[in-house]
């Protein structure tokens, strides 16, 4: 059998590019399985490389040390798809990457992402792509506004958009951002965000976790609640689109669909994630296989695990804000006894940094939300 389609079994390495949280709930979950895990990024001391066996400090950009990386791994995945498209290339040489280089080629790249939805019939938010102030300008007339300006590549959290409501404010908005590629999206008057995350094996099998509502802040995701309190036609055409775009991009491992659901019950796509993704860290607690213990599944090519979820939960992040004040009152969350505490080992709290979360999980989504929120809130009392 091909290296690229045998089973990967506990007791191998599993390479990860990336080194963050994600990385680290990965890691953990395949410690459980009795994997081996080895983390490759340019920072050390990283929330992977506290867990992982071994820990590779270098530029993605030095792909004569990816290329050893890759050697001494079974399997390559990744949990930060900013990782240049090249580096995973280069891991490919010895191992296979899952998912490969061009589904993170595509993705990281809102232009190219949103050309291949388009171009396969899926629902995406009307888009144009903007070079100089005349594309703005053109772009404006046939969009409307208000409409979101964004750099193509590289942007997360918020990072690189630009709201603008009216045609004067194009020339000031494009000189604000870096001289890079592009792209104007119509604005969306939506009455909710939600995401399926999706995973697809070896196969060609799928799983998904249902849909899950997100409400962000200072466009950062803020809590995720499932299952979403929507109606039985959008969930289950929401995980089709999902299945179709997990399909055509031929992924094998994880990948993150989050929608808009417009005013009038529609979905549109906002962007793709290939890789676990925030609003799924609530499958660690609440469900039979966590996303990350699928990603392991998918990339090793054992069997998908169940996505059964045992009890309604919500996902709060933690930011950095949250230490302004001195160190968290740990044992206030802690006294709520069907709330769970995730900290993600990062050294230094920096405003909108994500340090951790707390999982709920309650007789129904509401009351989980409820709970979340407010174990959240006595991080911030005095003991």
């Amino acid at each position: 059998m091909s290296p690229q389609f045998r089973k990967i079994l506990p007791g191998s390495a599993i390479g990860v590019l990336g080194s963050g949280q994600l990385g680290r709930m990965f890691a953990i979950a395949a410690r459980r399985m009795g994997y081996r895990v080895h983390t490759l990024s340019p920072e050390s001391g990283t929330p992977t490389g506290q867990v992982a066996d071994v820990e590779i400090t270098t530029s993605y950009q030095d792909l004569d040390a990816v290329r050893r990386f890759a050697r001494g791994v079974s399997a390559v995945t990744f949990e930060f798809e900013n990782v240049p498209a090249i580096t995973a290339q280069a891991a490919a040489e010895f191992a296979p990457v899952r998912p490969d280089g061009m589904v993170l080629h595509t993705t990281q790249n809102r232009l190219r992402e949103k050309s291949f939805l388009a171009s396969h019939g899926l629902p995406v938010t009307p888009f144009t792509r903007i070079r100089n102030l005349q594309d703005l300008e053109a772009g404006l007339k046939e969009l409307g506004c208000p409409a979101v300006l964004k750099t193509a590549g590289y942007g997360y959290d918020g990072k690189g958009q630009i709201k603008i409501t009216s045609p004067d404010q194009a020339a000031p908005a494009l000189a604000s951002v870096p001289e890079q590629e592009l792209v104007l999206e119509a604005f969306v008057d939506f009455q909710c965000e939600v995401s399926v995350i999706g995973a697809r094996g070896l196969d060609g099998s799928f799983a998904n976790w249902g849909v899950i509502e997100n409400s962000h802040r200072n466009h950062i995701l803020d809590v995720s609640v499932a299952p979403a309190a929507v109606d039985e036609r959008v969930a289950r055409q929401a995980v089709e689109i999902t299945r179709t775009v997990l399909e055509e991009l031929d992924v094998i491992g994880l990948l993150c669909v989050e929608f808009f659901l417009t005013r009038t019950g529609g979905l549109l796509i906002n962007e793709l994630a290939p890789r676990p993704h925030n609003s799924g860290h609530l499958t660690f607690d609440a469900c039979v296989t966590s996303q990350f213990e699928q990603q392991l599944r998918a990339v090793c090519g054992l069997p998908l695990g169940s996505t059964e979820m045992l009890r309604p939960a919500a996902m709060a992040n933690l930011l950095g804000s949250l230490w302004q004040d001195g160190e968290p009152n740990w044992g206030a969350a802690c006294a709520f006894p069907d709330v769970k505490l995730h900290l993600y080992g990062k050294l230094a709290p920096k405003p909108g940094r994500k340090m951790g979360h707390l999982t709920a999980l309650a007789g129904s989504a509401e009351k989980a939300s409820q709970q979340v929120r407010q174990a959240r809130a006595a991080l911030v009392h005095a003991p």
